[in-house]
């Protein structure tokens, strides 16, 4: 039976791969490294009581970046998102004297350390983006708790990673609804949330989706020409998730060399600029 979009057997990806290998001799590398410049869009740092980090300096995570060809990556602290934004937050400090490589993002708590903290940090020029704390071991994620830290955010016009394994989806759409200038990028969505996405983005214009889990079949492809390239980003969730398999995938689906360098690091740099 020949597969197509219209009888909902195979995608158009799965067919051209198919097709490639079907009948044809095919060689393998088990080398892999990026063809493009690429900077990760999610990459976290630091111990977690349950959770060790395969990395303590950052010589060994740029080591493990050298490996892909990944140039650049976008660094969060996971005991800021997981237990203490205060804390993650002072500790990444410990991080920013290396530059150049990294660049750092900021978690953000609408507690009133955290919230000064973030306000002392942008004041000296020190924050492109922030992250969302994990909401599912915090508060709801409603209006009358979060309005005056999305407020300040959305008037500073800050980027906010906002990850979909550690908040209530439900929750999303009705508070960010509230503030529509966010710049929003979700991260972290699996082929569970596969129903979400497509909502969640034309809910909110001004948002992007980071791919490192986003494993359905055929659906980049296809969410590319619904929304445009300039939607989505490269990044790894290392250490939760390898370095390696989305940026091989990515570099799998036909996608153009303009469209691999928007995807992989092009869009984030002008997202951090705040032309995004």
């Amino acid at each position: 039976m020949s597969g197509n979009r219209e009888s909902g057997m195979v995608s158009r990806s799965n067919q051209r791969i198919i097709d490639e290998y079907i009948g044809n001799e095919v060689t393998v590398s088990l080398s892999f490294k990026a063809d493009v410049p690429v900077f990760d869009a999610n990459v976290g740092i630091g111990h977690l009581v349950d959770d060790p980090c395969p990395f303590e300096k950052p010589a060994q995570l740029l080591k493990e970046m050298q490996r892909h060809g990944v140039d650049r990556a976008l660094l969060y602290h996971r005991l800021g998102e997981k237990i203490s934004a205060f804390e993650g937050n002072e500790l990444m400090m410990k991080w920013t004297e290396e530059g150049g490589t990294f660049t750092f993002q900021w978690v953000a708590s609408p507690d009133k350390h955290t919230f000064k903290q973030l306000q002392e940090l942008h004041g000296n020029g020190k924050v492109t983006s922030l992250r969302l704390h994990a909401i599912q071991h915090y508060v709801p994620f409603i209006d009358w708790i979060y309005a005056d830290l999305l407020e300040w955010i959305q008037a500073e016009q800050i980027p906010l990673w906002i990850s979909l394994p550690d908040t209530p989806t439900t929750e999303l759409i009705p508070i960010l609804k509230t503030f529509p200038k966010l710049k929003v990028v979700f991260v972290g969505a699996h082929y569970v949330d596969a129903m979400l996405v497509r909502p969640l983005l034309k809910n909110m214009v001004g948002s992007y989706l980071e791919l490192s889990r986003y494993e359905v079949l055929g659906e980049l492809e296809d969410l590319k020409e619904e929304f445009g390239v300039e939607r989505f980003l490269y990044g790894s969730y290392y250490p939760r998730l390898a370095m390696g398999p989305m940026l091989f995938y990515i570099h799998r689906i036909g996608l153009s060399s303009d469209e691999l360098e928007a995807i992989c690091g092009k869009t984030l740099e002008k997202i951090l600029a705040g032309a995004g």
